[in-house]
């Protein structure tokens, strides 16, 4: 299944489910295949770290990453989760804000 990912790395986006909904942050890293998405600061969860060889062990706090499906980009002027659509231009593909037509 070959679907294409809108969101790129270092958009920042709104969450729209989840025990963090309403939070924004940058997206750190996305997973196509797994169809995620890791964003910095939230969805973190604590995890019990076995001591390596040079690293000491412990509680950690990871970002866990998130469903495509649940995150949507940000618009700081509009305060809201907006979709986001392709035009040509120039023979250059550019991604679009779909409710103010603006690029992004």
């Amino acid at each position: 299944m070959n679907i294409k990912i809108k969101l790129k790395k270092g958009d920042e986006v709104i969450i729209l489910a989840g025990k963090d909904r309403g939070k924004t942050g940058k997206i750190v890293k996305v997973l196509p295949k797994k169809m995620k998405a890791i964003v910095s600061e939230i969805n973190k969860v604590k995890k019990n770290k076995k001591p390596d060889n040079d690293q000491p062990g412990g509680i950690i706090e990871k970002e866990m990453p998130l469903h495509i499906s649940n995150i949507s980009l940000y618009d700081p002027e509009l305060k809201k989760g907006v979709k986001i659509g392709y035009k040509f231009e120039k023979n250059k593909k550019v991604r679009i804000n779909k409710t103010s037509g603006k690029e992004i």
